[in-house]
């Protein structure tokens, strides 16, 4: 093949391409002829690599031919609107929808923490099995409440979040093997028991409550829910419905990423909380009014904006249009 004659006999083609690649926007007509150049400059790339193969030519056209796949299969960046819209729609459409798993995971684990309790507290010889009386009278004197302020206000509560976010990531990742989130909770539950009931033994109930629910309320929900998002995805892969268990995965899955990151802000908020609010000097009861407020200000979130978008049809599942791209390629 005569190389510099093919160059010139299509280079009009490849410049169009590269100029339709490079417009901000497209209407119908270019949409629908972007489609159609690719398709030729594809068969001419793949002519020059058997017959011609010219290492700057290869490489301009390859680059070309990205750009309009990605124009073509709809490759957008990410924009203020997506955030709002993941706020918005997204992110309180999966709680919604989710709603019973969540809350029914929380119901359980605050009646097995209160049982929990409520037993240790009529059986003292268990705690006197778990630690010495010295450390238990170090932590009803100083260590409990020591905890909220020993650390500054900033680096607390980036290790807070941190952690509650670790923690419930793995609620979520480890979710479709089901034991590992169960293990997860028992352990929570068994050693917030634990350290109340020391704390109620000792006559310590109101500085116990009143350091634990100022952040503690929507802690303790936004782990609840990692819980029963991931448990959901167990349920999903033994009972997939009429989906088969690869769809149903795939968009469950993808919901549970969702809110994943939502609570990255969530749980954000209760590390100020707790870093802020918890060890200041406010009154017990404008501290505890605090945890409150935003307690109930998330539960109206999810059952106001969530039930509305989930009416609307929403799931918390990607938009149609990124679930997935079918880019075009050469015939």
């Amino acid at each position: 093949m005569d190389l510099d004659a093919f160059v010139a006999a299509h280079r009009g083609d490849w410049e169009r391409l590269d100029a339709l690649t490079r417009q901000r926007r497209l209407d119908g007509a270019e949409a629908d002829e972007i489609l159609d150049s690719y398709q030729r400059v594809a068969t001419h790339l793949s002519m020059i690599r058997s017959t011609a193969p010219d290492a700057s030519l290869v490489g301009y056209l390859s680059m070309v031919l990205a750009r309009a796949r990605s124009r073509s299969a709809g490759t957008r960046t990410a924009s203020w609107s997506d955030l709002g819209r993941f706020f918005a729609v997204s992110f309180p459409a999966a709680l919604y929808r989710l709603r019973w798993w969540w809350i029914a995971t929380l119901v359980v684990n605050v009646l097995a923490a209160v049982v929990m309790g409520w037993w240790l507290l009529d059986h003292p010889r268990i705690e006197s099995s778990m630690a010495s009386p010295q450390e238990i009278q170090q932590l009803v004197t100083n260590d409990f409440e020591s905890y909220y302020s020993e650390f500054a206000a900033t680096s607390f509560a980036l290790r807070v979040w941190t952690n509650n976010f670790w923690l419930s990531a793995l609620c979520i990742a480890l979710g479709v093997f089901c034991l590992p989130v169960v293990y997860m909770l028992f352990s929570n539950v068994l050693n917030l028991a634990v350290i109340g009931s020391i704390m109620v033994r000792y006559d310590r109930a109101g500085l116990f409550f009143g350091l634990i629910l100022p952040h503690g309320l929507l802690e303790l929900t936004c782990l609840f829910l990692a819980a029963g998002v991931g448990l959901r995805l167990f349920w999903t892969w033994v009972s997939p419905g009429p989906r088969t268990r690869v769809q149903a995965l795939a968009e469950e899955g993808r919901a549970a990423l969702g809110v994943a990151l939502g609570l990255v802000v969530l749980l954000l908020v209760t590390g100020l909380i707790e870093a802020f609010v918890t060890p200041s000097g406010l009154p017990t009861w404008a501290r505890v009014g605090v945890g409150v407020v935003v307690e109930l200000a998330f539960f109206a979130y999810v059952f106001t904006v969530g039930r509305w978008a989930h009416h609307r049809g929403e799931t918390g599942d990607l938009a149609e249009a990124d679930r997935g791209y079918a880019a075009p390629v050469a015939g």
